[in-house]
């Protein structure tokens, strides 16, 4: 596994690389962004796949030689490059529909893969200026999308201990299920609140929030990252039965199961 140093500059190079994508995407935020279907009928635009010309020409230059596995890549290729030990996640637009409604809370996702485990990754919400980076540890930055120059001091961040009782419980907001509902309704007083795409790892692990509950699908390129920025934080993102999230699942098509995403226990 990647050592501590070399966990935190990977982060970094990913972030720089999302601040690239980032710009490509909101060129054309706002517009009609040529929409049209994917083969499982959810949308794909043009900032997707401009995201990801930008994605992968930085990333042959970070890492030579490693796979890349890309939501927008063909299935074959895509599970060719996770059964590698080390390979790269990428969601170019994670949160399509939140993009497509304006809302902002959508991002770009970049995660290295070791064994089975995000170890270094980076989440960016160009829209609304969050980036999240996380190694060895964790950092979040208020970014302007136009100047990487105008971002804020950088600042550490940790988890927070998960309360008994009035946890702050991120859920989906485009694809809340009726077993996530339920979860969620197990609590004790918990205060729940919709946000959009891989944004709910970035807050738990800045300790803004306490849970993401997922229980319904996702793919590993939409977990990855912010799994990683978790982990950095001092988080974990488990099985509802306590076993760690785990990557390169070739058999499953790359699929999750249920997973939760928490501060410190």
């Amino acid at each position: 596994m990647a050592r501590a140093a070399e966990r935190d500059t990977l982060a970094r190079e990913f972030a720089a690389i999302a601040l690239r994508a980032g710009r490509a995407i909101l060129a054309v935020y706002g517009t009609d962004a040529g929409v049209r279907p994917k083969s499982d009928e959810s949308p794909l635009t043009e900032a997707d796949l401009a995201a990801e010309r930008v994605i992968l020409e930085g990333l042959s230059r970070a890492l030579p030689g490693v796979p890349v596995v890309s939501e927008e890549q063909p299935e074959a290729a895509r599970a060719r490059g996770a059964s590698a030990a080390t390979f790269v996640l990428v969601d170019p637009l994670d949160g399509t529909r939140e993009f497509l409604s304006r809302n902002g809370e959508f991002t770009v996702n970049i995660a290295l893969v070791q064994d089975g485990l995000p170890v270094a990754g980076c989440v960016y919400a160009p829209a609304i200026g969050e980036l999240y980076i996380g190694g060895a540890r964790a950092h979040a930055l208020d970014v302007d999308p136009w100047d990487a120059r105008a971002m804020t001091a950088e600042g550490a961040i940790t988890v927070r201990p998960v309360p008994n009782t009035g946890a702050v419980v991120l859920v989906s907001r485009s694809h809340l299920d009726d077993a996530t509902r339920g979860y969620v309704g197990s609590l004790v007083a918990p205060r729940c609140a919709p946000v959009g795409s891989a944004l709910k790892f970035g807050r738990v692990a800045s300790g803004r929030a306490d849970l993401y509950p997922r229980f319904g699908p996702t793919m590993e390129w939409d977990t990855a990252a912010g799994h990683a920025v978790l982990l950095a934080a001092g988080g974990s993102v488990t099985t509802p039965e306590g076993a760690p999230l785990r990557y390169g699942k070739v058999a499953e098509g790359l699929r999750n199961g249920p997973f939760l995403a928490r501060g410190a226990l």
